[in-house]
C-alpha cells in the first residue's frame, strides 16, 4: 500500500467567507478534469448548479463528460468559496475511492489554511471523515449532517480563528440521499454563511 499525496494546491480566493474540505480525490483515471470533485459521477457541481442556477446540469459538459471547470472557478471566486481537503497524506487500503477504506497519515493543517482566509467564518465538510478530521483538530464533536458546532483555533499568528463547522451529506453517488435531498442541506448551509 502506497502513500498518496494530494495532488491539488488549496484553491483560497482571498475573499473565502466558507472553506468546504471533503477528504481526498478518488484515484487519476476517475477524474473528468483537474480541479476539485473530479470524478463526473460525484454530484457536488450538480447541487451547485442547482443551487445557484435551478439547473442541476449548468456547470456539466455531457458530450464530453466533464465539467466547465472555468464557469465553477468563477463561481467560486464570485461567492468566496474556498476548496481543500482534510486529507494530505492517505492510504488507500483497498483499490477504490471509498472514504471508509482510506486512511489518512497526514491530515489538512486547518491553522495554517485559515491564516490564509481571514474572511473565513465557516468550514464545510462534505462527509463523515472529512468531519471527523475537522472535529479532531477543533477538539469539538463531530455534527450531525445538516448541522454545526461553533469552534475556536489558534493560529500561528496569534490570532484566533472562529468560524461555524457544519457536517455535510457526501456528494457521491454511494451516499443514499436524492440529489434534491442533498441540495437543501448545501443551501441551508450557504444561506447560513451569507453565500445565498
Amino acid at each position: 500500500m502506497d502513500t498518496e499525496f494530494h495532488p491539488l494546491q488549496p484553491f483560497l480566493p482571498a475573499n473565502a467567507r466558507l472553506l468546504m474540505c471533503g477528504t481526498f480525490p478518488p484515484k487519476r483515471n476517475r477524474w473528468s478534469m483537474d480541479f476539485y470533485y473530479p470524478n463526473f459521477i460525484n454530484d457536488m457541481w450538480r447541487i451547485f448548479g442547482l443551487i445557484y442556477f435551478g439547473d442541476k446540469d449548468h456547470f456539466v459538459d455531457a458530450p464530453r463528460k466533464t465539467f466547465h471547470k472555468d464557469e465553477i472557478v468563477g463561481l467560486l471566486q464570485e461567492k468566496g468559496i474556498a476548496l481543500s481537503d482534510t486529507g494530505k497524506e492517505v492510504v488507500r487500503t483497498k483499490d477504490n475511492a471509498s472514504d471508509k477504506w482510506l486512511r489518512i497519515d497526514k491530515p489538512i493543517d486547518l491553522a495554517a489554511t485559515l491564516s490564509e482566509l481571514p474572511e473565513c467564518r465557516a468550514v464545510a465538510t462534505t462527509g463523515e471523515k472529512a468531519a471527523g478530521i475537522v472535529a479532531m483538530l477543533t477538539s469539538t464533536d463531530v455534527p450531525k449532517v445538516g448541522e454545526f458546532r461553533d469552534c475556536v483555533l489558534p493560529l500561528a499568528d496569534g490570532r484566533m480563528a472562529q468560524f461555524r463547522h457544519w457536517r455535510m451529506p457526501s456528494t457521491s453517488r454511494a451516499y443514499p440521499m436524492r440529489l434534491e435531498d442533498k441540495a437543501a442541506f448545501y443551501r441551508k448551509m450557504l444561506e447560513a454563511t451569507g453565500l445565498l
